[in-house]
């Protein structure tokens, strides 16, 4: 006895007839600690960053693959991942992905050279397709009246563990030795591994198919040709040969693989569905607001910690940096459900566009509020606010259009937008913090006046982002028994409903 999920008879998501289900609040809960878990890897560096060349014994140049490495596997392993877990099972595949964390934290934990460190950073990245498999499980399995604010959850793990995971790494490699960051990783993937384990079902919604190897293969070459461009093109030069002919690549790779997407019965990315409107639109949305997200981490930190002496640095250390932005995580755990009822009352759009609104209002404060601790942290929470709205907004917009069976592909090509998003915010804040600087004590510093343009950027791109999702198709509320459902429009005759 089951539905059909994808035109195969395979049974519906949370409808397993004599299979006892464990409660949803500890599904939620476990599937929110993996994403955090892996958001805090991604973080685990930066505290280091200054040191690594001497750690390493390599140059800066060379240790900055230490974070290249887990960026560009990441986008790699996120659409893969995605499309494996639609076919084989989406618990099965997370369980892989959190292997991958434990393997590379103690590749790294147990070196103290680069090649191995880079290594171990690049299985890190393998993990990073946790959050939109969480976020696809949940679908599965949750009831409806919790799918929402579970989603907003898991969605804004990645920024919630990226702000709480910056003064823990500061705390551990302050007091102890930078070994111990890796071990602590690889014992939180232990503990994510063996939760899911036992309180996390295997959805069984799948997609029987064969998998897509040239896909996999052109995509990750593209992506790592694009990927690659942007952020080392700042180290290489921006009209550098390699740089330009990275991106000539990417762009020819790209099309030819959308190409043979296309034309393949069973494609990684099934374009045809990613180029409806409103999946396409939340997909450009998403790379702005990556961009967004990621502008507050490259800013803040570095004016909490630059000498008072310069006229506007604060002066305060890694650790106290870090802890004026760890509020910023707590506010997106609060806010997520906020974004959930929104989306139930006026549509996933409406809490797109208000998120982006906010964190347009929260980098404007950040022209003018930064000459105390007490202003970065209201504008670090501010940005939060908005952040979180966002992202909890955007997995409900790209599973409304999606057919059931590529939820996890499709959430796992819209985090992959994201990661291009920080990229790109990266490399160009990175370069207008390196142009506008001033001289302290004979060395250059970024200036208050890059910050502010920084700032002006990020700002810039959040209203972007505002305009595009004001272009998403609306979906349209009715009223329920129990407050309000979203009536999608309906799905074409070949898909599953």
């Amino acid at each position: 006895m089951s539905d059909s999920a994808s035109g195969t008879g395979i049974p519906a998501a949370g409808h397993t007839a004599g299979v006892h289900r464990p409660a949803s609040g500890a599904v939620v809960a476990v599937l929110a600690f993996a994403g955090i878990v892996v958001a805090l890897m991604q973080t685990l560096v930066v505290p280091l960053l200054p040191e690594l060349p001497g750690l390493l014994h390599a140059s800066a140049s060379d240790t900055s693959w230490v974070i290249t490495a887990t960026l560009l596997a990441g986008a790699v392993a996120t659409p893969v991942t995605g499309r494996l877990g639609d076919m084989y099972g989406k618990r099965r595949v997370l369980l892989l992905s959190l292997g991958l964390l434990v393997v590379g934290s103690l590749v790294c934990a147990f070196t103290s050279s680069l090649v191995p460190m880079v290594v171990g950073r690049a299985l890190q990245g393998g993990a990073t397709g946790v959050i939109p498999l969480g976020i696809s499980i949940m679908r599965d399995e949750l009831p409806a009246e919790r799918l929402g604010s579970a989603m907003a959850l898991m969605s804004s793990s990645l920024g919630i563990g990226g702000a709480l995971g910056l003064p823990s790494a500061a705390l551990i490699a302050q007091h102890a030795d930078w070994h111990a960051l890796f071990y602590t990783s690889a014992g939180l993937g232990v503990a994510a591994m063996a939760l899911v384990l036992f309180l996390v079902p295997e959805s069984p919604v799948r997609t029987p198919s064969r998998f897509d190897v040239p896909g996999a293969i052109g995509l990750s070459v593209g992506l790592v040709c694009l990927l690659l461009a942007i952020s080392k093109g700042g180290d290489w030069g921006w009209a550098s040969g390699t740089t330009l002919g990275l991106l000539a690549a990417a762009v020819v790779v790209l099309v030819g693989w959308g190409m043979f997407e296309l034309r393949t019965s069973a494609p990684l990315v099934d374009l045809r569905t990613t180029a409806r409107p409103q999946v396409l639109l939340t997909n450009i949305a998403s790379v702005m607001a990556g961009f967004s997200l990621f502008a507050m981490s490259l800013v803040l930190p570095q004016l909490l910690q630059l000498p008072e002496e310069t006229g506007y640095g604060l002066g305060r250390s890694m650790l106290v940096a870090g802890l004026c932005l760890a509020p910023s995580g707590l506010v997106m755990m609060a806010v997520s459900p906020l974004s959930a009822r929104i989306s139930a009352a006026r549509g996933p759009r409406v809490s797109l566009m208000i998120g982006m609104a906010v964190v347009a209002v929260g980098y404007g404060l950040g022209l003018f509020l930064t000459h105390a601790v007490w202003q970065v942290v209201v504008v670090a929470s501010v940005i939060g606010c908005g952040i979180a709205l966002a992202y909890a907004a955007m997995p409900a917009l790209i599973m409304g259009a999606v057919p059931l069976a590529e939820t996890a592909a499709a959430n796992g090509l819209n985090t992959l937008m994201r990661s291009i998003g920080t990229s790109s915010s990266s490399a160009v804040v990175g370069v207008i913090l390196a142009h506008m600087t001033t001289t302290y004590h004979g060395a250059p510093l970024p200036s208050l006046s890059g910050f502010r343009v920084a700032f002006a950027v990020a700002c810039g791109a959040a209203v972007a982002a505002l305009f595009i999702a004001a272009f998403i198709p609306a979906r349209h509320v009715r009223a329920t028994g129990g407050g309000t459902a979203k009536v999608p429009a309906p799905a074409p005759a070949d898909e599953p409903v």
